[in-house]
């Protein structure tokens, strides 16, 4: 497992424009964030995990800002992509999502927005990934990649997240 390279709380001017980046870019409530949180940043292997209040709810990974899979009322803003049964465990070991196992679309994205993958039989959020393209296209999609999965069950960051709110 990646160990924690650096750990540190951020400023209040920081916490501020962070907040600003995740309601520009994740489209969430200010108020999911809390009131006045205390921010802190643990990195390793190059993502930053912000840790709100002492649970970690964001990732910093690459250019994009994504909700933890633990961030459940954060992950209630994303559009959501229903994939059968049979996909689940494909995706939950960093499978794409291709565009034959999709059951349902749940709201309307572009072509770069985040998305929440869900299985069809509990509903349970299982990925966060990046739209390949937009809504219509997926829906009309027979084959082929349609969401890059970028944050999923059992993946390495999970598993660093997992230990950070224990």
């Amino acid at each position: 497992m990646s160990k924690i390279s650096r750990r540190h709380f951020l400023k209040g001017k920081e916490i501020r424009k962070l907040i600003t980046d995740i309601k520009d870019r994740i489209k969430i409530s200010e108020e999911l964030l809390g009131k006045n949180p205390k921010v802190e940043v643990a990195e390793a292997d190059g993502i930053k995990i912000f840790i709100f209040d002492a649970k970690p709810l964001i990732v910093s990974y690459g250019r994009f800002l994504i909700p933890t899979l633990i961030f459940e009322e954060g992950l209630k803003f994303l559009p959501k992509i229903i994939v059968d049964m049979g996909a689940v465990p494909h995706v939950c070991n960093g499978a794409d999502v291709m565009a034959p196992g999709i059951v349902k679309l749940e709201g309307e994205f572009r072509k770069e927005d985040l998305v929440a993958v869900l299985d069809e039989k509990n509903r349970r959020v299982i990925a966060v990934g990046l739209a390949l393209k937009n809504s219509r296209d997926i829906a009309e999609a027979k084959r082929g990649k349609v969401v890059k999965n970028l944050h999923y069950v059992g993946d390495k960051l999970w598993r660093i997240i997992k230990s950070l709110s224990q």
